[in-house]
């Protein structure tokens, strides 16, 4: 069952390995699809007709597939809190890659929309909070410039998810570079042959980078561009207080983009444990963390294709080695100078890491809100007294540095206000506009939210509910995967 074309322009690229890597997939019975939210501005992005396509809910609950489409739920494995297991997408359809007006391969993905191979004693089906939720938070990553998978849509399918209640059930649409993971390397190792991870890495290089193909070793080449991007993404994690929740390596994508937004969250007051996930009992991937698994789940790919990367095992697992140990004086990096950007700060300086250790180690101390303290120091260079008497002795080393560069406060405030977001999706915040979209059906916070969150560097009255902490009632805080 087809629609017609609207826009869609699919390729299927990934039909083109071994069918070991996926099963065909076919679209599923909705009573009553219904359009609940439409990226009008993403679909413009995409090349698709941003008008006609609100009109055909099927296409986005899974109860049909756009014109084009090979609709696919790809096979993968992962290491889950430590423990491999073989997976795949238990409730996802991938119905090709939409190439854009400027030539790009973006991956269309359905979630939510029914039972597939892999959904094991799952229904494949997802309710509409979660989904809701997936969408809010991506398109704010997006918006803080935060490499993501994106939110297409999100289609109400009229019947019921049965979790701890009944849930209404909903599919969600994303898009992403692709969708390629570490597990799905791990998968290829683990069950097939090193001709099938010789073809996943040459798609993959393809896909990604294409440049690591004219390099002497692609394969090592590619790794190392893995690890750059991974790299980069995680400092933009840490910098914006951002904690994924469930970093296994199935959710590690290869194209550095965050995906799988579970139990996500933002970090309101600055403390290094912080761990929101219900099943992270154990704090393996707390906040201080994830770099730590950034790197071990870098390692499992490194694993999974060191047979590419010498025919000699012990010179490829050197040359493994020396590419792992890079990533982390090249997060390190990253991450220095993202702290550097968000003090304002044009160089670079020795002592520039115990600086910002010390405005942490207050922060920490003083139980102070990440976001709203550095955005409070981009708004006020020179006011000294927003953590009390600790905060001042830092605060004047701060400035003493800031004049050694010869920076103006006023230049600093320029620079610190378009890398300090006045905004985040607070948790709070986020669970109010859930509450009265699936409770009370009033999509109007949301909405609001949303477009609040879509331009997060603007100025906004500091006093705004919007850029307030949680009350305390708001804690502890707990997210779940909504699985």
């Amino acid at each position: 069952m087809t629609k017609t074309n609207h826009g869609w322009n699919l390729a299927s690229t990934y039909t083109q390995l071994r069918s070991f890597f996926y099963t065909e997939a076919a679209p599923q019975e909705v009573p009553a699809p219904e359009m609940v939210l439409w990226n009008r501005s993403l679909a413009r992005e995409l090349g698709l007709d941003e008008n006609a396509l609100f009109h055909e809910p099927a296409l986005f609950a899974g109860a049909a597939f756009p014109s084009g489409a090979v609709p696919i739920s790809q096979a993968y494995a992962g290491h889950q809190f430590g423990n491999f297991t073989m997976l795949g997408d238990g409730r996802a359809v991938l119905l090709g890659e939409q190439q854009t007006p400027e030539g790009q391969l973006v991956d269309i993905q359905l979630k939510g929309s029914g039972r597939t191979a892999y959904s094991r004693s799952g229904d494949g089906r997802a309710g509409l909070g979660p989904m809701l939720r997936e969408y809010v938070i991506s398109e704010a990553m997006h918006a803080l410039g935060i490499p993501t998978s994106r939110s297409l849509a999100v289609a109400k399918t009229g019947e019921p998810v049965y979790r701890e209640k009944p849930l209404e059930g909903a599919v969600l649409t994303r898009t992403a570079s692709s969708h390629l993971r570490v597990g799905t390397f791990q998968y290829a190792r683990a069950a097939g042959s090193i001709e099938d991870v010789e073809q996943l890495a040459d798609y993959a290089i393809k896909r990604h980078d294409p440049e690591a193909g004219e390099a002497p070793n692609p394969y090592l080449a590619f790794l190392r561009g893995v690890i750059q991007r991974q790299a980069a993404l995680t400092a933009s994690w840490q910098l914006t207080g951002f904690i994924h929740g469930v970093m296994n390596t199935d959710n590690m994508t290869i194209s550095g983009e965050t995906i799988d937004y579970g139990p996500c969250a933002f970090m309101d007051t600055y403390d290094p444990e912080t761990v929101f996930s219900s099943i992270d009992t154990g704090g393996r991937y707390a906040y201080k963390n994830q770099p730590y698994i950034a790197a071990w789940n870098l390692s499992r790919l490194a694993e999974a294709i060191l047979p590419l990367l010498d025919d000699d095992e012990e010179a490829a697992l050197n040359q493994a080695q020396k590419e792992i140990t890079a990533f982390t004086p090249l997060y390190q990096q990253y991450w220095r100078d993202g702290m550097s950007a968000k003090l304002g700060l044009a160089s670079s300086h020795p002592g520039d890491d115990k600086l910002f250790e010390d405005l942490l180690a207050v922060m920490e101390a003083e139980k102070a809100d990440f976001t709203n303290t550095f955005r409070a120091l981009a708004l006020d260079p020179e006011e000294d007294e927003l953590l009390g008497g600790t905060f001042s002795d830092w605060h004047l080393r701060w400035e003493e540095r800031l004049q050694s560069e010869g920076t103006t406060p006023a230049a600093a405030s320029q620079r610190m206000r378009q890398v300090n977001p006045a905004v985040i999706p607070r948790n709070h915040l986020v669970e109010e506009a859930l509450a009265a979209a699936v409770d009370q059906g009033d999509m109007g916070p949301f909405h609001e939210l949303l477009q609040v969150l879509s331009n997060p560097y603007a100025d906004i009255d500091p006093d705004s509910r919007f850029c307030r902490p949680a009350p305390a009632s708001a804690f502890p805080f707990r997210t779940y995967c909504g699985t």
